[in-house]
């Protein structure tokens, strides 16, 4: 027999008496309770979020491009620069704004 670890962490959410209810109806379709139910699917949820930036797979090839493309040198991008070097539209609005205070 396995046991599994103490649950000494809580989670409070509102949520709308329509998700309640059908959070409920689900837990009781699949034979769980609400808190087993709206737990196991946030985790489930959750790993696949985080599968794609855990970890990842290329084939030999593949993962020689990307190294080679990691180990190169940036490539210059002349546009960006310019743009990067302008100032932004809350720059020029911070700049343009009238005195406060208004009109007297």
């Amino acid at each position: 027999m396995t046991t599994s670890p103490l649950r000494s962490e809580k989670l409070d959410l509102r949520l709308t008496p329509g998700a309640k209810q059908t959070l409920q109806r689900a837990a009781a379709a699949a034979q769980r309770s609400v808190t087993d139910f709206v737990l196991e699917s946030a985790l489930a949820s959750a790993a696949e979020t985080l599968a794609d930036r855990q970890s990842f797979q290329l084939e030999p090839e593949q993962w020689e491009v990307f190294v080679a493309a990691l180990d190169a040198p940036p490539q210059l991008h002349p546009r960006l620069a310019r743009l990067l070097q302008e100032p932004s539209v809350v720059e020029l609005s911070v700049v343009e704004a009238p005195p406060a205070g208004g009109a007297g």
